[in-house]
């Protein structure tokens, strides 16, 4: 009935309608054959990053300036800076000297306007115990220009290395032994 046609390509080439404001016509199916666009893969640097994420050995959790990522921690430490400047060296310090008495030295020196020299004595040594780069500047520097920002970013890297902040030294290695979950306590020359 019809007739039988010849040397037909496998398969062959749609045919497509010119169209003046389409570019490269139209074809015949309706659907028009769309490109998709390119995935674009955006870099984002570690200390732009607003997540809170698992520490990294030799890299801080959280950068000097995300002092909003804990923003309780930022309104203490933005009033009294010693409560959370005791609470830090109580756990870099594993429970040998208090809370409290830390947190009293630092506010006697901040009166007379020395206690970024003693602050950054504990950030070096925050550094030391978990292998941190010293950025973005030195300890003392970071300490001079930005105490504030510099003890909320310390005190972010401990709980986010597992420590409980407000129970102190004893009684987060008690809860270590009971079994909660916490990460490990990193000592130092171990970490290699």
């Amino acid at each position: 009935m019809y007739p039988m046609v010849q040397n037909m390509p496998e398969n062959p080439p749609t045919p497509t309608y010119s169209d003046a404001g389409h570019p490269g016509g139209i074809p015949a199916s309706g659907v028009p054959d769309i490109q998709p666009h390119p995935i674009h893969h955006y870099h984002h640097h570690p200390y732009l990053s607003r997540l809170p994420s698992a520490p990294i050995q030799g890299q801080w959790s959280s950068g000097l300036c995300h002092c909003f990522n804990d923003p309780v921690n930022c309104a203490i430490t933005c009033v009294c800076p010693c409560i959370t400047f005791g609470q830090i060296t109580e756990i870099i310090n594993r429970g040998s000297k208090s809370c409290v008495s830390r947190g009293f030295l630092f506010g006697m020196l901040a009166m007379v306007g020395c206690a970024c020299l003693y602050s950054c004595f504990y950030r070096s040594k925050l550094r030391a115990q978990y292998d941190l780069q010293e950025e973005p500047c030195t300890d003392f520097l970071v300490h001079f220009c930005c105490a504030s920002c510099a003890l909320c970013q310390e005190y972010r890297e401990l709980k986010n290395r597992g420590f409980d902040m407000g129970i102190g030294w004893e009684a987060n290695m008690d809860r270590q032994k009971r079994g909660v979950t916490m990460a490990p306590i990193v000592v130092p020359g171990m970490a290699r």
